[in-house]
């Protein structure tokens, strides 16, 4: 049968209540800005507010960057099951009640839910989890879900690259995320590599 399938390819972005929401929202920018690629937006309570508190960007703002917006409470939605294709997902940011949720398989909502999928279907699953400093709970949560398969990309500012601004900073570490999930983000510049 043929048809008017489509070519994009899927990505989730989970945003949950850590602070650096500016992260998520520059995440879905850079999605749209490379094209290709069908983006599923799940915002958990806790990241709504922190939208709001951190940002000039309203909710209905952060929604329309993505190709389709699932609620968090929805657990039929297709994001829940392995048989629904994706490439992968980032939780930026990423809460340490969300590292627990997701080492500990405690799926009770859409966004552990779907993360939740990526380890059990083998998919990248890639954290950039936003606390500081960090307690012995934080930690053992943190390995138990890199040891389930999700790599941890913690937000670290680096300097080597000469940002000129925090959006660049921002860039930079949305790059290294995206790069654990074989997506290249142009202009990202690595250690030892010529401008």
């Amino acid at each position: 049968m043929t048809g008017n399938r489509n070519t994009k390819k899927r990505v989730i972005v989970g945003m949950s209540g850590a602070s650096g929401a500016i992260l998520g929202i520059e995440a879905l920018r850079i999605f749209r800005e490379l094209g290709g690629y069908e983006t599923h937006l799940i915002v958990s309570t806790g990241a709504t507010l922190t939208i709001a508190l951190e940002t000039g960007v309203t909710l209905d703002e952060v929604r329309a960057l993505a190709d389709v917006v699932h609620d968090n409470a929805n657990l039929g939605a297709a994001v829940a099951s392995g048989s629904f294709r994706t490439m992968g997902m980032l939780v930026v940011p990423c809460s340490m009640k969300t590292v627990a949720g997701i080492a500990h398989g405690f799926s009770d909502n859409l966004l552990l839910r779907a993360a939740d999928v990526m380890l059990k279907e083998g998919r990248p699953l890639v954290l950039m989890p936003r606390e500081t400093p960090l307690s012995i709970i934080h930690l053992r949560n943190l390995l138990a879900a890199a040891e389930a398969g999700a790599a941890i990309v913690p937000p670290m500012v680096t300097h080597y690259h000469g940002p000129a601004s925090i959006a660049d900073m921002n860039r930079h570490l949305l790059g290294k995320a995206l790069g654990r999930m074989n997506i290249e983000l142009p202009g990202m510049r690595r250690w030892g590599e010529e401008e």
